[in-house]
């Protein structure tokens, strides 16, 4: 009761906002990290840069390693830095996110801790891929480690030299850490940038998890999603769950 092709022995999930509620630390995190660099610089043009927005954060940043998406969001922008101006923003990020989820905790979708059992229970095996650098404590925090058989994070991506997503390169090796090739392996993907890595891997299935929406008004998101090679789209895993069960009703 997955909702997967037969075929499929491996679900490959995307961390943030696929299985915990972290995506949205990430965007608060980014906000207040650019914005806050943008009212101290101007573009090459010498102009203001405007702020950095949720669309911003979807069409830049969502799903890339950090420092691609520090340099995809100021190219768009027309600003540009030096290396060290990278790294700088991107540690002025990440110590914004470790203290909201030092004060806030973190969320595991329950839809997700459920999917998780059930995909567990039939005897998938379970990786995360994430271009997060915090993925081992995002996991610990929401109770998640105990599924995972592989983790491939940014530290992981950086250790290798690996493309990040949009590039398939991190969930190809998740796959091959799992002992078999895309074609038998699932994507599960809230990012853009995740959902076209997944269909640039020629995995079996990329399902675009849409928490941006509900399920009967699909939102521009869930249209950019299918448009990166989603080969589903669902505001919930318990929608994969209840297509499998209706399939199986007696008709």
């Amino acid at each position: 009761m997955l909702g997967l092709p037969e075929s499929i022995t491996v679900a490959l999930f995307d961390l943030d906002g696929v299985l915990t509620d972290t995506a949205s630390v990430h965007l608060t995190a980014w906000t207040e990290a650019f914005n806050d660099f943008l009212a101290h610089t101007v573009d090459d043009d010498g102009n203001q840069p405007a702020p950095f927005t949720t669309d911003d954060y979807l069409a830049h940043v969502d799903g890339r390693p950090r420092e691609d998406g520090i340099n995809a969001f100021l190219a768009a922008r027309h600003v540009t830095v030096d290396r060290d101006a990278v790294a700088a923003l991107g540690e002025d990020k990440n110590n914004r996110f470790l203290a909201i989820l030092d004060r806030d905790g973190v969320t595991a979708y329950p839809d997700a801790v459920a999917y998780l059992h059930a995909a567990r229970d039939a005897g998938l095996g379970i990786a995360v891929v994430t271009s997060s650098r915090n993925g081992a404590p995002v996991l610990d925090a929401a109770g998640l480690t105990e599924f995972v058989q592989v983790r491939v994070d940014g530290n992981v991506i950086a250790d290798r030299g690996l493309a990040g997503k949009p590039a398939p390169d991190s969930f190809l090796l998740g796959a091959e850490l799992m002992g078999v090739g895309p074609g038998a392996a699932v994507v599960f993907e809230d990012a853009v940038s995740g959902v076209a890595a997944g269909s640039a891997g020629d995995f079996a299935a990329v399902v675009g998890i849409d928490r941006t929406t509900s399920a009967t008004q699909p939102s521009a998101h869930a249209k950019a999603l299918a448009g990166a090679g989603a080969t589903a789209v669902v505001t919930s895993f318990d929608q994969l769950r209840d297509e499998d069960s209706s399939e199986g009703d007696p008709q």
